[in-house]
């Protein structure tokens, strides 16, 4: 007869434990007071949750055993210090991937074994040098993560060398080397956001490759395989946009392309999402629009069976981009119809972490290019004006990016000086924010106004332009071989 634990997992039910330490957090706010204080706080991070009284009494409930990636980084950001388990949650890899539930149920007991509490203590000390380890001799020493964080900086500069990521000396990855593979992906995200592709993609292949390896070593847990699988094919998606940013095509679509055989390989839904996603985006980028069509219907296919209404949305407007290429107005307005009623329903728990810049306004500018791919530039001009507008600070290269859209936008519209003046702003974000997928976004607006007779504003544009263009003449521009 089955243990009563064995019993528990095979249910893959967990009991709920009220959150005790949470309800302390809230003090004397009530829970909508609370949710407003959530919402504010994320706002002032730039992320995107839709936190109310019910979901902060699922979290003291127990019933949410632990928060998604946006959820965490504000509570982290409101209680600075506190880590998950101080603010009541079950660990990450308790409750996420295939036997996350059965993990969590044994683990309860191991609490009141003292062998076992100092093993757990031990695994986590481990986890965290060993993520240290990779963040700082791997991608963050490549690409200059150690700036974020003081400590792993002072380890750095305490050593001479430290080892890159490498298989343990047990012969084989285990969960620190998942989670090491995964904080690499935030890392270059946020440099990403914060600065453009250029000046990291290089960089940026060397923990790629170091993933693979682990992959390539060996892994004895299905649920480790699974994150590490996971993992690889996100850090993939991500070093190919990288490449995509930069206008290196033809990486990009290599990148994509192993990231859905990951997907694949491991029958990741998810993660098959968002590489077909992706694949649609560049082939609206790389003038393959029926290509964009069919990648993006793919990837509404593979989301299905995700609970998440914000996704199926920005595949909707993946789909719409490239009816717009194919200059079929029917289908691109009906992708954007379904793109916003889904949009409307809202954030969820389920949103993918990737998503986190997927607000009001990339809706907006990624409606924009639409209408300017059809020819539609009044409607183009509305909805970048809307995007530049609801663009959160914290996202400075979509900032540059929307501006340059609605630079070009005006300039096709007949609006040479107002198009001339969001053109000097987008030289000026340029000083901070590289991406050549913008700069050859202002080429084509700077063509359009050498056209147009203007003012001073329209001079004094393109004379900046081309001193900017000059200073970086060896920016790629976007490759033939995408």
């Amino acid at each position: 007869m089955a243990s009563p634990a064995a019993s528990s997992a095979s249910s893959r039910t967990v009991p709920a434990r009220p959150n005790l330490a949470f309800r302390q957090l809230r003090g004397r706010l009530s829970p909508g007071e609370f949710a407003a204080a959530v919402r504010r706080s994320a706002r002032e991070i730039g992320e995107q949750v839709s936190c109310d009284a019910r979901y902060v009494g699922r979290v003291e409930s127990g019933e949410i055993r632990c928060p998604n990636y946006a959820y965490e980084r504000v509570f982290r950001h409101m209680f600075p210090g506190l880590t998950l388990p101080d603010m009541g949650f079950a660990p990450r890899e308790a409750v996420r991937g295939r036997g996350a539930r059965t993990a969590a149920v044994s683990a309860a007991p191991l609490a009141t074994d003292p062998d076992h509490r100092d093993t757990r203590i031990q695994i986590c000390e481990e986890s965290d040098v060993l993520r240290r380890a990779f963040i700082t001799g791997g991608p963050a020493a490549a690409l200059g993560f150690a700036a974020l964080h003081p400590i792993e900086a002072a380890a750095a500069a305490a050593s001479a060398h430290v080892p890159g990521p490498r298989t343990p000396p047990a012969g084989r990855p285990g969960a620190a080397e998942a989670a090491a593979v995964e904080e690499a992906v935030r890392h270059i995200r946020l440099l990403d956001d914060r600065h453009g592709a250029e000046g990291i993609y290089r960089r940026a292949t060397q923990p790629l490759r170091a993933a693979y390896e682990l992959l390539d070593a060996g892994v004895q847990r299905r649920s480790v395989s699974d994150r590490l699988h996971a993992g690889a094919g996100e850090l993939a998606i991500t070093v190919g946009w990288l490449a995509h940013d930069s206008g290196r095509f033809g990486d990009a679509r290599s990148h994509y392309a192993e990231a859905l055989a990951t997907a694949r390989v491991c029958g990741d839904a998810a993660l098959e999402a968002h590489a077909f996603c992706n694949t649609a985006f560049l082939a609206r980028d790389a003038g393959r629009p029926r290509e964009a069509v069919r990648a993006a219907q793919a990837a509404q296919q593979a989301a299905k069976q995700l609970a998440s209404p914000r996704l199926l949305s920005l595949l909707a407007l993946r789909e719409a981009g490239g009816w717009a290429g194919l200059a079929d107005r029917s289908g691109c307005e009906q992708a954007l119809a379904r793109a916003e009623r889904l949009f409307a329903g809202g954030p969820r728990d389920d949103d993918p972490e990737w998503m986190t810049f997927y607000g009001e306004a990339e809706l907006a500018g990624l409606e924009a290019q639409c209408w300017s791919a059809l020819g539609d530039a009044g409607r183009a001009v509305e909805h970048a004006r809307r995007a530049v507008a609801l663009q959160d600070s914290h996202f400075a290269r979509n900032i540059a990016l929307f501006t340059a859209e609605l630079a070009g936008d005006l300039a096709n519209s007949g609006e040479p000086e107002e198009a001339a003046a969001a053109g000097v702003r987008v030289l000026a974000l340029l000083e901070e924010v590289r991406s050549a997928r913008i700069r050859t976004m202002l080429d084509g607006t700077a063509r359009t106004l050498q056209a147009h007779p203007g003012g001073d504003t329209v001079a004094g544009f393109l004379a900046r332009h081309a001193a900017s263009a000059a200073s970086a003449g060896g920016t790629p521009g976007p490759d033939s071989a995408g």
